[in-house]
């Protein structure tokens, strides 16, 4: 009986991670309100969730503004220039998409820029974990990003399916919308981490192990 109030078990432990998840979430939502922000907001995300949720070190406050405030130049930069590409893209589907409807064959063109926005996301899903693991120029985070979604394509396709599901979970229930993206970046934080590794030097990995140890000792 005691057990049950032993604040290390497994039942705390998850539902102390539920709870981040939605207090994230929340941090998250209220951060991308002014859309500029959109970037520095998903690299503080992956941020949090590496530091706090994965290894337990910290506070999701805390460490969600540090590195929002931290990488925010970088962030936003990149995340401008993204957003504007994708604006162009999104446009040339739309007015392609419009062409085929009015019976114009050159209108199935729309098929291509749909592709070019897949990639772009696909691309943007390495960029922010990038940011917020790395230092580095924004042309080497955006060149890395690309080149790292291209070489594991199977994971970056499957990424891009856990996305697509949970927005199909949100259309479904609504309510999950709470839950919806520090959830999807809990679960793309376990995926990236292991695509990190294979790029970080011995010593480097060496350093994060000992600072979890500090943290736990």
């Amino acid at each position: 009986m005691s057990n049950i109030f032993n604040y290390n078990n497994k039942f705390f432990s998850a539902f102390d991670k539920v709870i981040n998840i939605f207090c994230l979430s929340l941090i998250w939502f209220m951060a991308c309100i002014p859309v500029f922000t959109i970037g520095a907001s998903c690299t503080a995300l992956y941020y949090a969730v590496n530091k706090v949720i994965r290894h337990g070190r910290g506070y999701i406050w805390k460490e969600f503004w540090s590195s929002f405030r931290s990488n925010f130049k970088q962030a936003t930069v990149i995340w401008l220039i993204f957003l504007l590409i994708g604006l162009i893209m999104g446009a040339d589907w739309f007015i392609m998409f419009q062409f085929m409807k009015a019976g114009a064959a050159w209108g199935k063109a729309f098929v291509i820029f749909v592709v070019m926005l897949v990639f772009e996301i696909a691309i943007w899903l390495y960029v922010y974990p990038n940011i917020a693991r790395f230092e580095n120029t924004n042309k080497a985070i955006v060149k890395n990003a690309a080149l790292m979604s291209f070489a594991h394509l199977p994971k970056t396709i499957l990424m891009l399916v856990i996305l697509l599901v949970i927005a199909f979970l949100v259309y479904l229930i609504p309510f999950f919308l709470i839950f919806a993206p520090a959830t999807f970046i809990a679960i793309q934080n376990g995926i990236m981490e292991k695509i990190f590794l294979r790029y970080m030097s011995e010593e480097d990995i060496a350093k994060e192990e000992e600072r979890n140890r500090e943290y736990f000792n």
